[in-house]
């Protein structure tokens, strides 16, 4: 202890740390992650199924026939009936637990982190992240079989077959395979650039097809170099030329413009550039492989969300001092239509977005 006076070293130092002084703690939990989006839960359909196993039926009009001409007076002749294509998906059922002992409830915790409310809470948060994470990924459906085998829904990555652009070197789409009645996984191919003239091949496809895609939708990596590339000279014809800046409140205060959020592109289409945190990159198919990610052009209007139930809390058996909580779904993604999305995949986050 000090001759001179007693000072807070001397009371930090009395008996065993922390001594005598009382902490400092603020009564906050800042919680950096859970302000992140769900965009692709956010703008999907929501409905419900009633079985492990849900279909639905596509449907298009015939080809236009040019050569439509028949004699006046003649007799009908021919059958134009066309049936649908049924496809379908698998549920999937996802839960987190929550376990919390008598004395933790009961206790004064800094945010209260240690009550059956917070954990609840925030456990359905990650419940919520876990789906958009998995729905916008490239994992192949699954059936429970009961035993060993849990069901799995297929991602956006996996359903998407026919707008497709894989690397070089045995990438491949899966698609649904109406023998198996599941949806199969895709094939990486190697990692390579975005090109500009990629995203428009892929919506004009969707457009011939019928769809009116919206959304273009990756990690934020390749939502990042897209800017870069609509701003730089790179970028013609179709970059960015901001006419002026923003104005502020006075003179000396301007917004520079380095954001672009929405690209008019081909056929008077729209796209919203989304970037989405929760969308996961995956190994390439290179002999050393690198971090890739799929490329979405999206019309929301063809893609689901769909419960069973929705996110249940259900109270659990004691089994000592402590409460136990089951939250859980039982949900799949439904792609109405798999040919009104494009998927531009094994694209190298880090690589600048180049025109063809």
């Amino acid at each position: 202890m000090s001759t001179a006076n007693l000072d807070a070293a001397d009371l930090a130092a009395a008996l065993a740390a922390p001594g005598l002084i009382r902490e400092d703690v603020m009564d906050t939990v800042y919680n950096l992650d859970e302000g992140i989006p769900t965009p692709l839960t956010d703008m999907a359909r929501s409905d419900s199924f009633s079985n492990v196993y849900s279909e639905w039926t596509e449907d298009d009009l015939t080809a236009v026939d040019i050569t439509n001409a028949v004699v006046d007076g003649a007799d009908a002749s021919g059958n134009d009936t066309k049936v649908g294509l049924r496809v379908g998906n698998r549920a999937q059922l996802s839960d987190k637990v929550v376990r919390i002992s008598h004395t933790s409830e009961s206790i004064d915790t800094i945010g209260r982190i240690g009550t059956m409310a917070y954990q609840t809470a925030k456990r359905l948060m990650d419940l919520r992240r876990d789906l958009e994470a998995i729905a916008c990924g490239r994992q192949a459906s699954v059936a429970d079989d009961g035993s060993t085998v849990a069901g799995k829904t297929a991602g956006l990555g996996a359903w998407i077959a026919t707008n497709t652009d894989y690397g070089a070197n045995g990438g491949a789409a899966g698609g649904f395979d109406s023998s198996t009645k599941l949806v199969d996984a895709p094939v990486a191919g190697d990692g390579r650039a975005l090109t500009w003239e990629g995203v428009r091949t892929q919506i004009e496809a969707i457009y011939n097809a019928g769809g009116f895609p919206s959304t273009l939708m990756s990690v934020p990596g390749v939502i990042k170099r897209i800017n870069n590339f609509l701003f730089s000279t790179a970028g013609a014809p179709y970059r960015a030329a901001p006419t002026a800046n923003v104005q502020g409140s006075s003179p000396a205060t301007q917004t520079a413009q380095g954001y672009i959020s929405v690209v008019l592109s081909d056929f008077g289409i729209s796209l919203t550039l989304v970037d989405n945190r929760l969308q996961q990159v995956y190994d390439s198919g290179d002999g050393t492989a690198v971090d890739v990610a799929d490329v979405f052009i999206l019309d929301p209007a063809y893609i689901g969300m769909s419960y069973l139930f929705g996110y249940r809390n259900d109270e659990i058996a004691k089994t000592g001092h402590a409460d136990n909580r089951l939250l859980s779904t039982q949900w799949m993604t439904k792609v109405y239509r798999e040919d009104a999305h494009a998927n531009i995949a094994d694209i190298i986050p880090t690589s600048a977005v180049t025109a063809s």
